[in-house]
């Protein structure tokens, strides 16, 4: 406020308070410099920002991947309990305490993780090159030797190993031993509904994963395709030309007359990123603030809105052999809106010239334009003002035919005979506009992959499941196919619980996806609907994988001969 009161009494004649009185405010914040990277989300920053909630998902996804294979772990060692029933019968019959058959089968889950641990290793330094690109990070497996990372690898192994081989040593160290031996301890498949509600979990994070891969997918097409007041096509963008100082415009003059050019505009503001400048208008001369309008004002030539087809929706455009339009603007509709609409046309604006005289400059309104994404579209368009004058920043050049190498060696060719030694820098919108959604492009590719190893890791889960059911109704499936039964009816006998824990696993999962999509695409002024087709979508494809995985055992089951497995005892 020290700084600002005396500039709003000077300029605007009002002090801080009833500036805030009026629905202004003025606001002061410091950032600390080791958050900007990850929770600054201002312009103007040194380079692209990462975030934080990226962070904080990611590592929630990895850990739900993670708790899968601890569920798929359990699973397999309850179901397999049986097999074992008999060692624990008899290891109790022979004096052993619970707590020594606890620790031995805690034992046996932290050397699965340990062992785990060496093929992750494996496995990251194979696959360490592939991470870098998907993740666009340059990691290096140096990281992982590091002390405070050691410590965490080995604390998340005993933890994971802990967690996983718990409920199978608690479950297993209960059985009495005279029930075991006696052969009643085994109740079937179907009777443990902590393994079932284990399948519903994991699919359900797998359906969560597919309904928002398709879903950022959905949105990422629906940015490309949008239409968004400019055409960004064949537009080459020669940087840094400001270096060629008053020889700027005859530079633009010489390469205009290249073949294969349609147009060039020279200016640092440009649609998808550049050089951006905001101030303050107003209607009257007496500079009111109620009808101040806060405004991006760029500078540009007449053949700026051609170059990007910019659509004219009220008046003219800057026509070069008038002095007058030295002090001409077009306004953007969301500007013309604000100060008037359809009447806004020859109007004046006022803008302070000279903050130390308050010397003002008056500008006379001379057309509308169609309002252009001039930002990122998690942004609703705001008011820009476009003066008409000599920028250098930049010069933008929309290319025709198919020979652009061609035509930009020629442009190069002209710059070194303008600037020899200096470097020839130059970029397509098209690509700097795919640049402003990387992190989207990057989350989809990293969403689809956990998506398939969520899915993946699930389906070697439900195989062992299946494959232990099909061993529990060995003989049931032998006296079904004396008794007549196909193969068909045997599959669908088998599969048809599965298949019901996967539906209850999308209706788990439905209103999940929906509410952290639904957060994620209110970062967008422009986004998708969420159609209902995504989640029937990704429930069957859930459930085809599922029926897929489960239909192998099943079928090989089914094929079986029978009377092997009435004659197996």
């Amino acid at each position: 406020y020290r700084h600002i009161g005396p500039l709003l009494e000077a300029v605007l004649h009002t002090d801080v308070k009833e500036f805030q009185n009026s629905g202004n405010y003025v606001k002061n914040s410091l950032t600390p410099l080791l958050d900007i990277h990850l929770h600054s989300n201002r312009d103007g920053e040194l380079a692209a920002n990462g975030s934080i909630t990226y962070v904080y998902i990611f590592s929630a996804i990895a850990l739900f991947i993670l708790l899968i294979a601890c569920v798929n772990f359990m699973n397999l060692s309850t179901a397999r309990s049986a097999n074992r029933a008999r060692e624990v019968g008899i290891r109790k019959v022979l004096g052993s305490l619970r707590k020594n058959l606890i620790s031995q089968f805690l034992i046996e889950s932290l050397i699965f993780g340990f062992i785990a641990l060496v093929l992750a290793l494996l496995g990251t330094f194979l696959l360490l090159h592939w991470f870098n690109q998907l993740s666009g990070k340059q990691l290096d497996l140096g990281l992982i030797f590091q002390p405070k990372m050691l410590i965490a690898i080995i604390s998340l192994i005993l933890v994971v190993g802990l967690l996983a081989g718990s409920y199978p040593a608690f479950f297993l160290s209960a059985f009495q031993p005279i029930e075991v031996l006696k052969g009643k301890l085994a109740k079937g498949f179907k009777t443990s509904w902590l393994r079932n509600s284990l399948v519903v979990f994991q699919f359900a994070v797998s359906i969560t994963l597919i309904i928002s891969t398709i879903i950022i997918y959905n949105q990422l097409i629906f940015i490309r395709s949008k239409d968004l007041g400019f055409n960004r096509n064949k537009i080459l963008i020669v940087e840094h030309t400001d270096f060629l100082g008053s020889r700027a415009e005859s530079f633009k003059v010489d390469i205009q007359n290249i073949s294969g050019i349609e147009n060039v505009t020279m200016t640092g503001f440009l649609p998808v990123s550049g050089y951006r400048n905001s101030d303050a208008f107003f209607m009257s001369p007496a500079l009111d603030q109620k009808s101040a309008l806060s405004s991006q004002a760029w500078l540009v030539d007449d053949k700026y809105l051609s170059t990007f087809n910019i659509q004219l929706v009220q008046g003219r455009n800057f026509r070069k052999e008038l002095a007058t339009d030295s002090n001409a603007v077009l306004l953007n509709e969301s500007a013309a809106k604000y100060l008037g609409g359809k009447d806004i046309l020859n109007k004046k604006l006022y803008r302070i010239d000279d903050m130390a005289t308050r010397r003002l400059k008056v500008y006379n309104v001379i057309g509308v334009v169609k309002n252009f994404n001039y930002s990122s579209l998690r942004d609703q368009v705001a008011s820009v003002t476009i003066g008409y004058g000599t920028e250098t920043g930049s010069i933008a050049i929309r290319l025709k035919g198919a020979n652009e190498s061609g035509v930009i060696n020629q442009i190069k060719s002209k710059w070194d005979s303008y600037l020899p030694g200096q470097p020839f820098s130059y970029s397509f919108m098209d690509d700097n506009f795919n640049k402003m959604y990387f992190t989207e492009q990057q989350t989809g590719r990293i969403f689809i992959t956990f998506a398939i190893i969520a899915i993946l890791v699930a389906c070697l889960g439900l195989f062992g499941l299946a494959t232990y059911a099909a061993e529990q109704r060995k003989k049931e499936i032998g006296i079904r196919k004396v008794l007549g039964a196909s193969t068909a009816n045997i599959t669908e006998m088998l599969s048809r619980e599965f298949v019901k824990l996967v539906s209850i696993a999308a209706l788990v999962a439905f209103p999940i996806a929906w509410f952290a999509m639904h957060k994620w695409l209110q970062d967008f002024a422009y986004r998708v609907n969420i159609n209902w087709l995504v989640f029937l979508a990704a429930a069957l494809i859930a459930l085809f994988i599922a029926l897929i995985t489960v239909s192998f055992q099943a079928i090989k089951a089914a094929i079986a001969n029978p009377v092997k497995a009435l004659r197996s005892e």
